[in-house]
């Protein structure tokens, strides 16, 4: 495992991404790039290849962004879902759980160093954008080019630094890697430098969706505005949050896909409601290439689902469940179709005929169903658990929430958006729909994905009262993992504006 005073220091030169890589595209998927490219063999004046450096940030959100371990803890803090295993990693139980944080548990540092890895790929890209720059001419087309492919880089960086900042607190501003000061800097500091990454998106990438975008999947100008509405529901600021969303919901362009069942498997890949999604492929064979998150649904699934007409079973590692009294809370409330497709529970059916495995009594008994892709989506050769399928990471669904929950903040009617999402649920609608409702509603729709529940209750203040005596306003970040403060005692300084 790289500290992060090695992954600073070894910087990534601009050409690191000039042979080969993974893009959002569909059509232009590869291999990702070695990353030990010097940087004289580049000649910038090529500029047909400025879309490379691209490429690279996407390959690196892929490695680094989608490895187990940052679902292991990331996604298991917020008394919905837990870790699912006590035999194996006990101290991500023990993280999520007892909130008794090791800052020298390996997985800690695993978070911290893959999203900065993503935050330095990006300085590397935008620094081969700008050698590619030197040779083009404002007002063209070229130009423009380079400046949207610019915002997506910054687009994704804004999103690391996301996951850190929720994740760690202060941390550090990573802008340049040549940097050798590595004070952190404030929560606000760090906020405010994300949206000046993501205004900067805004501004110059198309007002599309990402299956719109000329490299299929690529983020959008869209894609900037959700990611700043969060930043923004963080600071409070809900005129913010409402424009951003308003802007989003009145382009029309977005829909919700219309069987939820299926938005998590094969055919809701990139559909309408993807603002956002980490791509997979198989190319459709059975072996040879294969462009995928490594263990990151593997690794959630049950410990086998099994035919019973033809005895054939695959599986996953039992890793990341669900907390019972999440189950019944949401069961009580009458969820019907995310409860089916949220909750695989040990010993029953799926609607494809496979039975789930119990819990082997050390596990959940219940398994985030998301990270669930039915045996006969999986290509043939290639079985294992959730194989092909691309990692969710932003949908319309919370654009619509996050707009409603800003026009009931402001006093205004929040109906709209938060009806929408219960209806394509098979849930009953609403009228004068309250801040709690939005936040249970936002607590069912987006379970499983991406830490959401715990940063709605830090923000909203209910982390102390939902989480219990164990949780303490002094716990609502983890530490700096030991091995970083070892080799960069910078880290130990006060956070700086």
């Amino acid at each position: 495992m790289k500290f992060l005073k090695k992954t600073f220091a070894y910087i990534i030169l601009p050409a690191i991404l000039a042979l080969g890589g993974i893009t959002a595209c569909s059509d232009f998927l590869d291999i990702e790039p070695e990353n030990k490219v010097p940087e004289e063999s580049v000649d910038f004046t090529k500029t047909e290849n400025m879309y490379q450096p691209v490429i690279g940030v996407y390959a690196k959100l892929r490695t680094s962004a989608m490895h187990w371990a940052n679902k292991l803890l990331m996604f298991t803090r917020d008394g919905d879902v837990w870790s699912g295993r006590t035999d194996d990693q006990g101290a991500a139980v023990d993280f999520g759980r007892n909130f008794n944080y090791t800052n020298s548990f390996w997985a800690l540092n695993n978070v911290w160093v893959t999203f900065y890895e993503i935050i330095r790929t990006a300085n590397s890209a935008l620094e081969s954008l700008d050698g590619y720059a030197a040779y083009l001419t404002e007002g063209t087309d070229a130009y423009e080019n380079y400046e949207s492919y610019c915002g997506e880089v910054r687009t994704i960086r804004a999103w690391a630094y996301y996951q850190l900042v929720t994740n760690f607190g202060p941390i550090v501003l990573y802008k340049d890697n040549t940097q050798t000061d590595f004070r952190r800097s404030k929560i606000a500091s760090v906020y405010n430098y994300m949206l000046e990454d993501l205004n900067y998106a805004i501004d110059k990438l198309p007002r599309l969706r990402p299956n719109q975008m000329a490299h299929n999947g690529a983020v959008s100008a869209f894609t900037a505005e959700m990611i700043a509405a969060k930043v923004y529901l963080l600071k409070g600021e809900y005129d913010q949050v409402e424009t951003l969303t308003d802007d989003i919901i009145n382009d029309g362009n977005f829909s919700l896909y219309t069987e939820y069942y299926d938005l998590f498997k094969i055919p809701g890949k990139l559909s309408n409601e993807s603002l956002f999604e980490c791509q997979v492929t198989d190319f459709g064979n059975g072996s040879g290439e294969y462009v995928g998150v490594d263990q990151w649904f593997n690794f959630a699934g049950p410990f086998s689902l099994t035919n019973p007409k033809t005895g054939t079973s695959f599986g996953g590692w039992g890793f990341v469940g669900y907390e019972s009294r999440f189950v019944t809370w949401a069961e009580n409330r009458g969820e019907t179709v995310r409860a089916e497709t949220s909750f695989l529970k040990a010993g029953s059916t799926t609607r494809e005929g496979w039975v789930v495995s119990d819990a082997r009594g050390t596990s959940t008994d219940c398994w985030n169903g998301k990270d669930y892709l039915p045996y006969d989506q999986l290509t043939p050769g290639r079985t294992t658990y959730g194989q092909n399928n691309n990692v969710r990471i932003l949908r319309y669904a919370e654009v619509l929430l996050m707009n409603s929950e800003a026009k009931i903040r402001l006093g205004k009617n929040g109906d709209s958006g938060y009806n929408l999402v219960r209806e394509r649920a098979k849930m009953p609608t609403k009228t004068g729909v309250t801040l709690n409702d939005v936040l249970d509603e936002r607590r069912m729709e987006l379970c499983g994905e991406w830490g959401n529940r715990y940063v709605d209750l830090v923000r909203t203040g209910e982390a102390a009262t939902v989480l219990g005596p164990k949780w303490t306003e002094a716990k609502t970040y983890w530490p700096i993992p030991s091995s970083q403060l070892d080799d960069l005692p910078d880290l130990m300084l006060d956070p700086m504006d």
